[in-house]
């Protein structure tokens, strides 16, 4: 009853406040917080220096550098150009707009095998597509590029998908406003639409950013999964639970989560300042 009388001050649709939180948290823990808490219970299982050994490796070190740049920065492109997409999407009317909607969910229903396999068939010196770029010497299958694509591919979805229903309820009277008081096309734009824009699109880079960071599937076939080249991490982690070393897997696990969860703190930080700014 504390948290009924506290928190909830009026009349709400849910049966009752206390349960509701109540399973929430159950859930939560069940689902989340246990099974993250192995991971770093199972780490302990290592000293300091058999951590250090484990986790700072110059191959563990050099598949860090490879997942979370590429993460980061097809993160960045998936921003711009989901961005661009969603904005066609909403604002033009053109033949085959709804098989070009459609075709942005292809890397949800695609099996990750299989979007890899396919990837690696356009992409290899034989390729539909490689067969044109490995005479210009731009190598793609089994290379760091690589990674990229396909990291690109499948974070692509998720920012179309949360732009998109901001673009669609956004006023066309704000716009209209803006240039009846003479703003021209990019400043209305710059200074009117894409604040608005923004916690979405922070939104939808956080979601494809992790989403990349622990794609496996899609990415081990095109990867070509070189040490120290193009190894990204979970095929690291998925190596050391082959040779059984859980722990050398474990501590290699809580170092991307601890990562991952400071870069999506920030990202959150960014969504209220974001969020802020729009409400001045």
């Amino acid at each position: 009853m504390i948290f009924s009388k506290t928190l909830l001050r009026r009349r709400s649709v849910l049966p009752g406040f206390d349960l509701s939180l109540g399973l929430t948290l159950f859930y939560l823990c069940l689902i989340v917080l246990i099974p993250l808490s192995a991971a770093f219970l199972r780490t302990m299982d290592l000293t300091w220096p058999q951590f250090v050994e484990a986790v700072a490796s110059p191959r563990v070190v050099a598949s860090y550098k490879l997942t979370f740049g590429s993460s980061l920065l097809a993160a960045i492109v998936n921003g711009v150009f989901g961005l661009l997409v969603a904005w066609v999407l909403v604002r033009y009317d053109f033949a085959g707009r709804r098989i070009v909607d459609a075709l942005v969910d292809l890397p949800f229903a695609l099996p990750t095998a299989v979007a890899g396999i396919t990837l690696t068939g356009l992409y290899a010196a034989n390729g539909w597509i490689g067969q044109y770029l490995e005479p210009l010497g731009v190598k793609v299958a089994f290379t760091p590029v690589g990674v990229f694509v396909a990291m690109t591919f499948i974070g692509l979805p998720f920012v179309v998908r949360t732009v998109q229903p901001i673009l669609e309820d956004l006023a066309s009277e704000l716009e209209e406003a803006a240039a009846t008081l003479g703003a021209s096309r990019w400043q209305t734009f710059a200074q009117v639409i894409f604040p608005t824009l923004m916690p979405a699109l922070l939104t939808g880079f956080a979601l494809a950013f992790a989403r990349a960071l622990g794609e496996y599937g899609s990415i081990i076939f095109i990867a070509g999964n070189m040490p120290m080249v193009s190894e990204i991490t979970p095929l690291l982690i998925i190596t050391k639970l082959e040779q059984y070393d859980y722990a050398g897997a474990t501590a290699i696990a809580v170092v991307m989560l601890v990562m991952s969860f400071l870069m999506l703190l920030a990202i959150n930080g960014l969504q209220a300042w974001a969020r802020a700014r729009q409400g001045k």
